[in-house]
């Protein structure tokens, strides 16, 4: 974990730091990628340069001191999510910024204890601080949210360990699945999402925890360095479908150093070069996120 050394992104056994390169093609690939407009869409990197260098695009993340003060918030969504409190502050960056009228994600760690804080619309204030929902993550813990839950996410599950940084790009490695959002989805969640939120119950729709590889015949050599780096993961550990939002996007954290030309040269990936793959071999329990 960046700024807490100490603290994994959850056990080297959880379902996002697993590969999935030797699974089978889910039996409704076809169809899924065929309601995500695969055949006409590109990837599209959910971060990078916005022009005010003070707030890229991209959701930010924060490691707070562990005396960092903590408020109790009000959620509209109090009955799935974790009462808290929370080391939520006027300082605690916001996805999107202060003035921000999107998701507002905000990503808190606590180094000490390897605690885990997400919010799903914050908005900090002196006089009571709210949120649509929230939850509260043990980084060395593989278990999940109940069943039927969400989290600051709408499939029930956590957003940091989903995110691309440019620093593990720079470092030629990543180990972990990507989160990705699609515009439509099933009214059913598999495993490992907890929550659904889709517009009704059909089968050719991607249900929230969906995974998709890119297949291993798309050649990747004629990309940069970097964006293979990107590449390269994506076919050994995919995406997984977190939220609803545009077709094949994929999240970032904020971060002022994204080369532009790499979030451009992403954006020319085919999403029709994906497949969706059949990961419940990988289940051990419903609860737990520990991959066999």
């Amino acid at each position: 974990m960046p700024g807490a050394p100490h603290c994994p992104v959850f056990p080297a056994n959880n379902v996002w730091n697993t590969a999935i390169t030797d699974l089978p093609v889910a039996s409704q690939s076809a169809a899924w990628l065929v309601s995500m407009s695969s055949s006409t869409t590109f990837l599209h990197p959910d971060f990078g340069p916005s022009g005010d260098p003070g707030a890229p695009y991209g959701i930010p993340f924060v490691v707070v001191s562990p005396l960092h003060p903590l408020v109790h918030v009000s959620f509209d969504y109090a009955d799935q999510s974790d009462r808290g409190p929370y080391p939520f502050g006027a300082s605690t960056p916001v996805e999107g910024g202060s003035k921000a009228t999107g998701d507002r994600h905000a990503i808190m760690v606590d180094p000490a204890t390897c605690t885990l804080y997400e919010l799903y619309d914050a908005r900090y204030s002196p006089a009571g601080s709210t949120a649509g929902s929230g939850a509260i993550w043990n980084l060395r813990s593989n278990k999940l949210r109940p069943a039927g839950w969400t989290s600051a996410d709408a499939a029930g599950l956590p957003i940091l360990p989903g995110l691309l940084s440019y620093s593990e790009v720079r470092s030629g490695k990543i180990t972990h699945a990507l989160r990705m959002t699609a515009e439509t989805t099933d009214a059913r969640y598999i495993w490992p999402a907890r929550h659904e939120a889709g517009a009704r119950e059909d089968p050719s729709l991607p249900p929230m925890g969906a995974r998709f590889r890119l297949k291993a015949s798309f050649d990747v050599r004629r990309y940069s360095k970097k964006a293979q780096v990107v590449l390269r993961a994506m076919q050994q550990y995919g995406l997984i479908l977190a939220d609803n939002g545009s077709n094949w996007y994929f999240q970032g954290t904020a971060d002022p150093r994204w080369p532009i030309a790499l979030v451009d040269e992403l954006k020319t990936v085919p999403a029709s070069a994906f497949q969706a793959v059949d990961e419940s071999s990988l289940e051990l329990s419903p609860s737990s996120g520990a991959a066999r």
